[in-house]
């Protein structure tokens, strides 16, 4: 798994950046990796949307909302794979990539990506590369989510409360007013906070739910991935 998404890294990087400087940080764009049903993304100050194809490009300040019973699958950067489910909505915050100046693996320097899920439900594959500094972060409500480390996970939050749960690795949550606690690979926590700490996903059908669908979700990203790989 982790040498199919580095291969992947190297490959968005190279598509999705441009210029030949030293030390630039080119536009970055989200690739679409799959897509069924009703998705749209735009700019939702001036309500223009548009409907997502395999070629749609997500970039800074765009909006994506989903329908009920559609998903949308994404490389945001590299190393950073997600879902997104019916009746969701994000906005793309910042996605960046800085490099050396040249179009080879080993230009990239650092990779950047910012998320807010205003409402529903996103699972992400978190990879990070060797030797690659990689700072991804999702916004949920009032929670900031924060993957260190190789991990799968997902969020959902109905504007009211806000669920995380890990399935694989560990994630750093921190919210206002609150130390940061850190969620392994079989538990949640959920805001406003009922519990002092994370809880077994064992002892709640919910989030065996979310720990089955993320599992299941991290598999399709990963095939998706590679078939994306072959298309190019």
């Amino acid at each position: 798994m982790r040498h199919l998404v580095i291969a992947v890294s190297i490959a968005i990087c190279s598509l999705l950046s441009t210029g030949c400087s030293k030390s630039i940080t080119p536009a970055t764009s989200a690739t679409v990796l799959s897509v069924r049903g009703k998705v749209l993304f735009g700019n939702a100050q001036q309500n223009d949307f548009q409907p997502f194809t395999l070629k749609s490009r997500i970039r800074d300040g765009d909006t994506v909302r989903s329908s009920g019973g559609a998903f949308l699958d994404l490389a945001l950067i590299p190393g950073a794979l997600a879902q997104l489910s019916g009746d969701s909505e994000i906005d793309i915050q910042e996605l960046k990539i800085t490099k050396d100046g040249n179009d080879t693996a080993g230009g990239m320097r650092d990779r950047t990506g910012r998320i807010r899920l205003n409402r529903g439900k996103i699972v992400v594959l978190f990879i990070p590369s060797d030797g690659l500094a990689s700072q991804f972060v999702i916004t949920a409500s009032e929670l900031t989510i924060k993957p260190d480390s190789a991990c799968l996970f997902c969020v959902r939050s109905d504007r009211t409360t806000t669920r995380v749960t890990c399935a694989k690795g560990n994630i750093n949550v921190s919210a206002e007013a609150q130390p940061p606690v850190t969620i392994a690979a079989g538990y949640f926590q959920e805001w406003p906070n009922k519990a002092a700490k994370a809880v077994a996903a064992a002892d709640d059908a919910t989030a065996q739910i979310d720990i089955a669908e993320s599992l299941e979700s991290g598999e399709r990203l990963q095939d998706e991935t590679s078939d994306w790989l072959n298309r190019r």
